[in-house]
């Protein structure tokens, strides 16, 4: 297996990997790769993570202008995409039309020997992917739907395609997939174990995404169902925010009676409540792989009063804050 991405203005190849057999590690172990990226190509870092049959990559770069790469392969592969943040675009002769994808949207690619250009739009950019073989992938594929038995010839004719030819949004619980992958801190074979495990989920509900049709209520219209992911947006970089329902509105131009009719809609919790679940989660992740104490982490979800924050938390996970690193 051969990839090998460059910048064809300044003659510099970027990345160029060279591996016996595509996302195959005999001893089963994990190999992990961190590249850092640095002007004219962004300032930010490439995580990669590989074992058998699975590559696991993730990537956030800051962007000053549009970046334009080449990209060549000689293999296949079925590769999970998730466009956390930004606009990219490839083009290839490999696809019929070019494959664009925005921030929150996510779908299922098979690429056959890639060939082509890459363009990427900041100032962020935060991408995620995770590429299968695609004989391992085709273990997983429904056997009882034309739009998956259309995919699967795809791949046995070595088509590249879509799996659909319109991108899904991510969800709240693939988010939480997502950011459980990037933030594992478990080692060896266990980690293997708890990546497979998260990976086989990620799948099984994008999958399920795909074969219901009617995914989205559809009493939203597509403008409001793009504010209520906007607001969402908000939420998860401002955790600290007090920003009140008619703010929040005001800010992606809607008013309070919509947001909370379509958020709960949409994500099947009030505004304020994945609000605080989203500070939940983030509190303990920081309980059990920070040094920081309670009063800092308190503070730094935007809790005022530490006593308030243990209450939430204990209503949240049945334990105290303080007891959560003892166990």
């Amino acid at each position: 297996m051969t990839l090998r991405l460059y910048d064809e203005n300044l003659g510099n190849i970027l990345m160029e990997k060279n591996d016996p057999v595509p996302y195959f590690l005999p001893d089963g172990n994990i190999q992990e790769c961190i590249t850092k990226l640095s002007p004219p190509y962004g300032n930010g870092f490439y995580h990669e993570i590989s074992f058998a049959n699975v590559h696991i990559s993730f990537g956030n770069i800051s962007l000053t202008n549009r970046l334009q790469l080449y990209l060549e392969s000689d293999f296949d592969s079925v590769e999970m995409h998730f466009s956390l943040k930004g606009k990219s675009k490839a083009i290839s002769g490999n696809f019929q039309k070019t494959v664009e994808f925005d921030s929150c949207q996510h779908n299922i690619i098979y690429a056959h020997h890639m060939e082509g250009r890459m363009e990427f739009e900041g100032p962020e950019m935060y991408l995620f992917e995770i590429n299968l073989a695609p004989e391992f992938f085709i273990k997983f594929l429904p056997e009882d739907s034309g739009l998956f038995e259309m995919f699967r010839n795809s791949i046995n004719k070595q088509n590249s395609s879509l799996i659909k030819p319109e991108h899904n949004r991510i969800t709240p619980v693939m988010y939480e997939i997502l950011n459980d992958i990037v933030h594992s801190n478990r080692k060896g074979t266990f980690k293997r174990i708890y990546l497979e495990a998260k990976v086989s989920e990620l799948l099984l509900l994008q999958l399920e995404q795909f074969f219901d049709n009617d995914f989205l209520p559809s009493s939203l219209q597509k403008k409001d169902i793009e504010k209520m992911y906007a607001v969402r947006e908000y939420i998860l970089n401002n955790l600290k925010s007090e920003s009140s329902l008619t703010e929040l509105a005001h800010l992606v131009g809607t008013n309070e009676f919509t947001l909370k009719k379509s958020f709960k809609e949409l994500f099947g919790t009030t505004v304020f409540g994945f609000w605080n679940d989203i500070k939940m989660e983030q509190a303990k992740k920081m309980l059990l792989n920070s040094d920081l104490n309670i009063s800092e982490i308190s503070d730094s979800i935007g809790y005022k009063n530490p006593r308030h924050f243990s209450s939430a938390f204990k209503r949240k996970f049945n334990i105290l804050p303080s007891k959560i690193r003892n166990r």
